[in-house]
Formats: structure tokens, sequence, C-alpha cells
């Protein structure tokens, strides 16, 4: 089930001085709510975010910050989220005729204090890619 599906607007860091102020693509899924098999999510919450093309911040950039306050917006249990990134196809050059393809990276984090430090970033391996990518082709 999709908790969230739009544009989050980021305050940032320094609200006064608008210091990362911008928006980011986000979308929340809860996988316990869709589910109607036995299986017992040990993360069922999947937050993916993407960047938005023009905007001053990225996901990488920021992914302690933002999900820091992801997670107090939302009311979720960092220790039951997965955080993934996800980088859509993207063709460039004369003609187009570069290709990188798109990418879905799990991220990591150490929780202190309700803080997300010590970003570590993994690419998502079938099967929990292909439902990933599912729920967000489907979003």
């Amino acid at each position: 089930m999709i908790i969230y599906n739009d544009i989050y607007s980021w305050e940032g860091l320094g609200r006064r001085f608008g210091l990362a102020v911008g928006k980011i693509r986000l979308r929340i899924f809860n996988l316990d709510q869709q589910d109607t098999s036995d299986v017992v999510h040990l993360r069922p919450i999947i937050v993916v975010v993407s960047d938005i093309p023009g905007e001053k911040i990225s996901v990488k950039g920021w992914a302690g910050p933002l999900a820091g306050y992801i997670v107090n917006d939302f009311g979720i249990n960092p220790d039951r989220m997965m955080w993934v990134e996800y980088y859509p196809a993207v063709e460039y050059g004369k003609r187009n005729l570069k290709h990188i393809h798109e990418r879905f990276e799990a991220v990591d984090f150490t929780w202190e204090s309700g803080r997300a430090v010590r970003p570590r970033w993994r690419d998502l391996k079938t099967p929990l890619l292909d439902t990933v990518r599912q729920l967000v082709y489907s979003a």
C-alpha cells in the first residue's frame, strides 16, 4: 500500500539561511498493508527517494538528514524501514546515443539519537530489487 507518493519539500538545515532547501521525489510503501500472505516482513516500510532535475539538493548528498526528517515527519520506525535511492535511466549526448541504466541503491544508516548517520550504499539484489521496482513502476 502506498503511504505517500508526491514531491517532498525539505526546509533543509539552517532554515533561517536556506541551507540545502529543496525538493525530492518521495514514495513510501507499507508491505504489511498490501501483503495478504502469512509472510512477515522485517522491514515492511520501503522509502524510495529520487532527485528532481534542477533542484539544489541531491538524495545522495543529503541522505542522512533527509532520512531523519522523513522518519520524523511520517512517524516511521527506522528499524522497520528500508531506504532506497532510485535513479531512473538517462539518455544523453548527441542524439541521445549514450545511456545510463536505472539504478536502485539501498542505504543502511546507523541511528544515533534519532539521527541517521554513517550511510552505507549497496545495490539492491533480486528478489528485493524486483519487489521495489514493481512498487515504483505501479506508483
